[in-house]
This record gives C-alpha cells, structure tokens and sequence, in this order.
C-alpha cells in the first residue's frame, strides 16, 4: 500500500488539473497562434506561468485505484499488476483467465 500522503497529493493534482483545464488551454491555443501579435502570446505565456504548477495534467501520476501503487499499472483497468492478479485470481475482472499449471 502507498502512502496516504503520496495518493492525497495526487489526487489534489488532479482535481487541480480538472479546474484550469480549460483556462490552459485557451492560454496554450492563444501562445502557440501565429496570427497574434509577440507581445500578446508573451502575455498569454506570463500568465501560463502564473496558474499553479500542479494543475498541468503531466504532474498527475497513474496510481493504481485499489492499491496505490505507482508502477507496473494497466491504463485501461487502472490497476496495477499486482492487484489485477489478485483480482484476476478471484474472479473478480470479468474476461481475465489465470493460467495455472
């Protein structure tokens, strides 16, 4: 198990990253237009720059939902290999056959 610390500050990462969402986005399309003026994408940049570090998506780590684990994870089930075996083992993920022999 994680430590109850490490899964807060990622969850706050990404509540953070779900709030500016779309503000960072419009300042990233409004830096990267062309047609704007320098001075006007520097502006956009500047205040980039000033939103909160932690609400870029790419600080938010992929932890495992039982575990907490933050290696070895599946995206698509959003577990770790260790839990998706246990998991798997039970009979719990439907589809999944633990081969044993």
């Amino acid at each position: 198990m994680a430590k109850k610390s490490s899964i807060e500050n990622n969850n706050r990462r990404m509540r953070l990253a779900k709030r500016y969402k779309e503000k960072r986005a419009a300042l990233k399309a409004l830096a990267a237009d062309e047609s704007k003026s320098a001075e006007e994408r520097f502006l956009a940049r500047v205040k980039l720059a000033e939103l909160p570090r932690n609400s870029s998506l790419t600080r938010v780590r992929l932890r495992c939902e039982v575990s907490g684990r933050p290696r070895g994870n599946y995206r698509k089930l959003k577990l770790s290999r260790i839990a998706l075996r246990d998991l798997g083992s039970k009979g719990m993920v439907p589809g999944l056959v633990k081969s044993s022999w």
